[in-house]
């Protein structure tokens, strides 16, 4: 069964940190490309990360280009997703996904089908 576990969301402090992990099972890993979601209530879904995990081709989007860094561990099938500097505006219910997609595509023309786990909500505390 195709899967992806989301975990290591929680409160935070304003200027803390959290990572987040991806754990995927069913499909091999190295075929695709697994993004970062994130979305808050009343805004728009926005394509935070994605890494393409054959050649480690990553994107970030503006809003925490300097603060998230995406990476992947082959062996344990899981991308992470480490945030810094956290403000009060990535408040949102973060979740990943994966698809047969280039990073830029994945992260700012996300398809609504694309194979997605349970989010997990991050809070940043001002």
């Amino acid at each position: 069964e195709v899967q992806l576990q989301a975990s290591g969301g929680g409160l935070v402090q304003a200027g803390g940190s959290l990572r987040l992990s991806c754990a995927a099972s069913g499909f091999t890993f190295d075929d695709y490309t697994i993004g970062w979601f994130r979305q808050a209530p009343g805004k728009e879904r926005e394509g935070v990360s994605c890494i393409k995990i054959s050649d480690g081709t990553t994107y970030y989007a503006n809003s925490v280009k300097g603060r998230f860094t995406i990476s992947s561990d082959n062996a344990k099938k899981t991308v992470y997703l480490q945030m810094s500097s956290l403000n009060p505006e990535d408040t949102a219910g973060y979740y990943c996904a994966v698809d047969r997609l280039t990073v830029e595509t994945m992260c700012v023309l996300p398809p609504t089908d694309s194979l997605r786990g349970q989010g997990t909500q991050v809070t940043v505390s001002s």
